[in-house]
């Protein structure tokens, strides 16, 4: 099954401009039918974006891509992006705890209850529209470390692990992540989505060296700007130079690009994270110089002399995983969180409540901020004194 990602970033100059994934994976699904699209990641702390916002814009794309959507999410870490929206990064961990909880129930109520928490409050309204899939899309969330690949099969969420590994090391993740799952999910959502997906560079051509000459580059610039953002970068926001910067280093060397080559061997290299247990491997295909038709002749190699054989063997592969995972995915099911009972409390419109209050159409005129009939006749043009 075919995939595609997006990322959500903020001011992460020439590593990611990705910073309305939502707008471009609204356009990807209308030029494709059944390519599963991926938020990788919504950013979830409410001063990126309010809970119910993202119920709403996930669920309309759930509806334009019929049903495809890949709900992704995470918390932010860089300090250029927490501060520039005012995120605490002490409490940034339960934000996002808080914000997909609750997201997750507005996407299967009608109304949603309403919510008094640490990190945002709003009362009961009914968020619409309503996904495709029931109860919610399939949640994820960000991982970079084995204590978060942990937390995700704790909260019943696949695990987008955003880090370059050898087949070796991804096993030891895969079946921590598992064992975990049969042992401690709790699930944070009203659904669970037991998945691991790893990240792998990818730059193919029949000629090995023209595939390192293309792609290896761009795959060690990707690793040291995201260290740059993340670890021991100063940046200068529309200053600084990542591209100028990194060409003064010495590249590292690097897990995770064994697809940087023939497709040969990209095949031994996704043969040994399909036999270490991985669901899904995510393709970095759009690092630093590279060309577009580089790109495009690397996915038609991808296409004819790769993926056929992992395609053949997904099916009966997922299958057999959904057999063994079937009684742990009905305890942790079990475990849901509940969801309280809405409030109907009518809603009156401010006229109407005005009315109810005994105020007078002269009292609250004198405050065009709440005085409606005053602004209307402002908006129109139609106002005289009293409108001014």
């Amino acid at each position: 099954m075919a995939y595609a990602w997006a990322q959500e970033h903020h001011f992460l100059e020439e590593y990611s401009h990705s910073t309305a994934p939502e707008v471009f994976l609204s356009a990807l699904s209308q030029h494709t039918s059944k390519m599963r699209i991926g938020h990788g990641i919504t950013l979830m702390p409410p001063a990126y974006n309010h809970p119910a916002r993202v119920a709403e814009r996930i669920a309309m794309l759930d509806l334009v891509s019929g049903g495809r959507v890949e709900w992704g999410t995470g918390e932010s870490t860089s300090r250029i992006e927490l501060e520039g929206f005012g995120v605490n990064y002490i409490e940034k961990r339960s934000m996002w705890a808080e914000c997909v909880r609750e997201a997750a129930k507005m996407m299967c109520t009608e109304p949603y209850p309403g919510y008094a928490g640490k990190h945002f409050s709003m009362p009961s309204r009914n968020i619409v529209p309503k996904p495709v899939q029931s109860p919610h899309p399939p949640l994820w969330v960000a991982c970079t470390n084995r204590d978060t690949l942990k937390l995700a099969a704790r909260l019943g969420m696949g695990a987008l692990t955003f880090s370059f590994m050898d087949a070796g090391e991804a096993k030891y993740w895969v079946n921590e992540y598992y064992e975990t799952f049969a042992r401690e999910c709790r699930p944070i959502g009203q659904a669970v989505n037991p998945n691991i997906a790893m990240l792998s560079g990818v730059m193919i051509n029949e000629d090995e060296q023209v595939a390192l000459d293309r792609g290896l580059l761009g795959q060690q610039f990707f690793k040291w700007a995201l260290a740059h953002y993340y670890r021991h970068g100063e940046h200068v926001p529309g200053r600084t130079n990542l591209w100028e910067e990194f060409q003064k280093i010495e590249p590292e060397p690097m897990a995770g690009v064994g697809a940087v080559g023939t497709p040969e061997q990209a095949i031994e290299h996704f043969k040994g994270l399909e036999e270490a247990g991985v669901d899904q491997v995510i393709l970095l295909q759009q690092a630093a110089g590279y060309q577009h038709e580089h790109i495009c002749d690397s996915l038609r190699l991808l296409g004819k002399k790769v993926l056929g054989e992992f395609n053949e063997r997904h099916v009966e592969r997922q299958a057999q995983k959904e057999r063994d995972l079937a009684p742990h995915i009905e305890a942790a099911l079990a475990r849901r969180p509940a969801i309280d009972e809405p409030d109907l409390t009518p809603v009156t419109s401010y006229p109407q409540q005005w009315k109810k209050d005994g105020a007078t159409d002269q009292q609250v005129g004198i405050n065009r901020s709440v005085d409606a009939s005053a602004l209307w006749r402002l908006h129109v043009g139609g106002g005289g004194s009293n409108g001014r």
